[in-house]
């Protein structure tokens, strides 16, 4: 192999694994490719150490790198993690929550940071469809039982007039909101409470499903949590090459599509997921044949959604659009 050489690091999702396992190649790179335990690992180490030439980011600590002096990364089209995000609000049962507006005035915990990739959406959302703006709530920032440093290697601000407090290390926001010592929760991660289904907690909406469905039809937006990025100074210097990286991501999710659409065939024997066939049926009908779609066209609802709720609630100094984030000659991707 022959090429140029560069360092990609990213989580290991079914549509980057064509890329590891060799299926796809990158024309004229020669890859090394990084994964962590915990994708907070890469992010840290792409924007404190700038160990890799590409590397997954958060979107939110991908936004937050603008407020440095000098912005290091620019990002390419390519979103390996997107999820919808109504389904990440828990509730305690005793707390009198039973609508979104009912959040006002409680106490909320807070997955790693305030505006957590996993909390930016949903926030925007309450704010946007239920008229619950973040200052209307008490914030509390933590981590749950999973094992996680806390965040310290992009800017923490927050608006003035919203209440923030961090819980000390190796408290477990799940074990409060269980015992009712706060009202409610965001996390992008499941606390173990709602897994071991403690009669204490539940989803502030339960049926989460169709709500996010019917949030898909009326707006367009399938929310994106992750984007890639690359160092400004590859992205400038070299293009063809910045191409060549965006094309085998796309060609690594198209394999992945593929291999889900082709086993319909039958029936997803491979994956031990009953009715799977059946779900990717209704997504398809709902989201599209590339239900996953990369790109800027394609997702700039998505995107420029992200960065108003950014903005709004405090975690940009300004508000940013799709053309400045994004490598310029990608723009039309």
């Amino acid at each position: 192999m022959s090429g140029y050489k560069l360092d990609i690091a990213f989580w290991s999702y079914d549509r980057v694994r064509p890329l590891i396992d060799g299926t796809v190649a990158i024309s004229g790179v020669e890859a090394s490719y990084h994964t962590s335990r915990i994708v907070p690992e890469i992010f840290e180490k792409m924007i404190r150490h700038r160990a890799y030439d590409v590397s997954e980011l958060g979107m939110t600590y991908f936004l937050r790198t603008f407020d440095f002096d000098d912005a290091p990364f620019l990002a390419i089209p390519v979103f390996p993690n997107r999820c919808f995000r109504h389904s990440s609000i828990y509730v305690n049962t005793a707390s009198g929550i039973r609508r979104p507006q009912d959040l006002a005035g409680k106490t909320i915990g807070e997955l790693a940071l305030y505006g957590h990739d996993s909390g930016v959406v949903p926030k925007g959302i309450l704010s946007d469809d239920y008229g619950l703006t973040p200052d209307k709530c008490r914030w509390i920032i933590g981590g749950l039982d999973f094992p996680m440093k806390p965040i310290d290697f992009v800017p923490q601000p927050h608006p003035g007039n919203v209440e923030v407090s961090w819980a000390e290390e190796g408290v477990d926001l799940g074990e409060l909101l269980d015992r009712g010592e706060i009202d409610a929760l965001i996390s992008a991660d499941i606390p173990q409470c709602m897994l071991n289904k403690s009669p204490n907690v539940r989803q502030l909406f339960e049926d989460f499903q169709t709500v996010e469905r019917e949030y898909y039809r009326r707006t367009g937006i399938f929310p994106i949590m992750h984007t890639v990025v690359v160092r400004k100074e590859l992205a400038a210097e070299h293009p063809e090459i910045v191409k060549a990286v965006y094309q085998g991501f796309c060609d690594a999710k198209n394999a992945a599509l593929h291999q889900y659409k082709f086993g319909m065939t039958f029936n997803n024997m491979a994956v031990m997921v009953p009715w799977l066939t059946k779900l990717i049926d209704e997504d398809r009908a709902l989201l599209g044949e590339d239900w996953w779609p990369y790109g800027v066209k394609a997702n700039y609802k998505a995107v420029d959604a992200f960065l108003r709720y950014h903005f709004e609630q405090g975690l940009s100094k300004r508000r940013l659009t799709c053309e400045e984030i994004f490598v310029p000659y990608l723009l039309d991707a």
